[in-house]
């Protein structure tokens, strides 16, 4: 699952000076400027970007488990997942930073430094050297352990926990906090059923790797303000999707 800013840094994430940070803009929307209830909520809109469309009609299920899990792989690759939640790398024969596979879908590296550069006027997010820790304007978060690692990871989640968690955009299956941005969790939980299942069996499927991401700089004034923001927007979500299911119903009439 990758962020809605999919900017791949072209220069060596290893330096250990200011490079390693990239600055980005988000949609435009200055957030630097804004008080931080403000900054907060409209951060938390921005990821869900897109989050108004329906959900799509279910494909035929897969029955086959290596069918399952093929389909689950397509659709991480097609989700750019490992742009954010693979650590990338230097490669020196291409000149440019690749996702490290031998740390795939581990998240945020254990002891890695965090974006060292400063928010400043119309950007965003500065973002660190592995692509894989944000430093917003309400604090820094990082990509999740996707690996079914069972301490760190996702080896202890159920099925029904990650397909609630990518619905409402919260961790632990809907019960715990929120999915932080630029995590793009609508984008994620619009798919269906068969297909979030597929996701979930091939995240089953790869190799376990112990990382244990640090847990979010976020103050909890800014993540109620998010957690509010995700039940208005959800509420909104529901609304669109029955609005778009009437218009459809009278149109095939």
């Amino acid at each position: 699952m990758s962020a809605d800013a999919n900017a791949h840094a072209h220069a060596n994430p290893n330096a250990n000076a200011n490079p390693n940070a990239k600055h980005i803009s988000l949609a435009g929307l200055s957030l630097a400027a804004m008080a931080a209830p403000a900054a907060m909520a409209a951060l938390a809109a921005l990821a869900l970007a897109g989050a108004g469309c329906t959900k799509p009609a279910a494909p035929a299920a897969a029955t086959d488990p290596a069918a399952l899990v093929a389909r689950g792989a397509q659709l991480v690759t097609m989700g750019g997942c490992n742009d954010c939640h693979t650590p990338m790398k230097f490669d020196a024969d291409i000149g440019m930073p690749v996702p490290d596979m031998t740390r795939m879908l581990s998240g945020h590296p254990e002891g890695a430094p965090d974006p060292v550069s400063t928010v400043t006027g119309h950007d965003q997010a500065v973002i660190g050297a592995t692509f894989t820790s944000f430093k917003l304007p309400f604090g820094i978060v990082y990509t999740a352990n996707l690996t079914p690692e069972p301490d760190t990871g996702l080896g202890n989640w159920t099925e029904e926990m990650f397909v609630r968690a990518v619905r409402t955009g919260r961790h632990m299956g809907g019960n715990g906090r929120p999915i932080l941005p630029p995590m793009p969790w609508p984008n994620v939980g619009v798919q269906s059923d068969a297909d979030l299942k597929a996701i979930f069996a091939y995240l089953r499927s790869i190799p376990a790797i112990r990382n244990d991401v640090p847990a979010p700089k976020v103050p909890d004034e800014v993540m109620n303000g998010i957690a509010a923001s995700y039940d208005k927007l959800l509420a909104k979500m529901k609304g669109q999707a029955a609005a778009a299911a009437a218009t459809q119903a009278v149109a095939q009439r």
